[in-house]
């Protein structure tokens, strides 16, 4: 990644609160999924899928991003097993904000099933039809679904931790800017 900057960027700041509505409302439609067997199923289903395709493609927007533009630095007095946990975390965000659309994409093609996005746009399957590849895809996506939940718990924990605790330039950083 590239050198350090003073601030987020408006585009960083924009994709970072997009994509976590974006997330936020994933993880509650796929407990919804899992919950019910009603007429709402294939709706929720057909939500999910492109809900996930769209945080693919932000989460790659927003790497790149990343990579071009670098981030701010974290404060100086700020004690290097925390420094250690919010890179780990940063990198686990990142790891599943792409890893778990292309599970769930490659879930649904071991299963036969078609990825359609809103709009009729059709996917190509990523893997051939398997019954015990799609069982083992769709316990991996659950049980990573839960790991991101509680990521995302502790995320807010921690930018709560930097506002109302540190009284730090963390949260601000994330929110305002230095603009």
């Amino acid at each position: 990644m590239r050198a350090a900057i003073g601030s987020f960027s408006i585009l960083q700041r924009l994709l970072h609160w997009v994509m976590a509505i974006c997330i936020l409302a994933m993880l509650f439609i796929g407990v919804a999924m899992v919950r019910t067997i009603g007429p709402d199923y294939l709706s929720l289903i057909s939500l999910h899928k492109s809900l996930g395709v769209a945080i693919l493609v932000l989460a790659l927007l927003r790497l790149a991003v990343r990579l071009k533009r670098g981030a701010p630095p974290l404060p100086g007095d700020l004690p290097a097993p925390m420094k250690l946990a919010a890179h780990l975390s940063h990198l686990a965000f990142y790891l599943l904000m792409i890893g778990m659309p292309l599970i769930g994409w490659a879930m649904m093609s071991a299963a036969g099933y078609p990825i359609v996005l809103a709009g009729g746009l059709r996917l190509p399957p990523i893997l051939p039809a398997s019954r015990e590849m799609h069982a083992l895809l769709w316990n991996t996506h659950f049980y990573l679904a839960m790991a991101f939940f509680a990521l995302v718990l502790v995320h807010i924990a921690a930018a709560l931790f930097h506002l109302l605790v540190r009284r730090d330039e963390v949260f601000r950083q994330m929110t305002v800017g230095n603009e």
